[in-house]
């Protein structure tokens, strides 16, 4: 974690943009209290697309058949 002070990070924000966003926490301080904290944004996960295996699963026409080796059982 690095700290600075509220004018460094004035100087050197495009700096520390890429520094957080390499995965570093920066801390901004303001007469040596912490008041803010640069962070990277967590990288969204892409939402499932139903029906996007359409056409690619294929159901035999006897799944839902009773099994020979159960014969004895019904």
């Amino acid at each position: 974690m690095v700290q600075v002070t509220l004018e460094e990070a004035g100087a050197k924000l495009s700096q520390l943009i890429d520094e957080a966003g390499k995965g570093e926490e920066i801390v901004i301080t303001r007469d040596n209290i912490a008041v803010a904290k640069l962070v990277s944004v967590p990288a969204e996960k892409p939402r499932p697309q139903f029906g996007s295996a359409k056409g690619l699963i294929h159901m035999a026409e006897d799944f839902d058949a009773p099994l020979d080796d159960f014969k004895d059982y019904m």
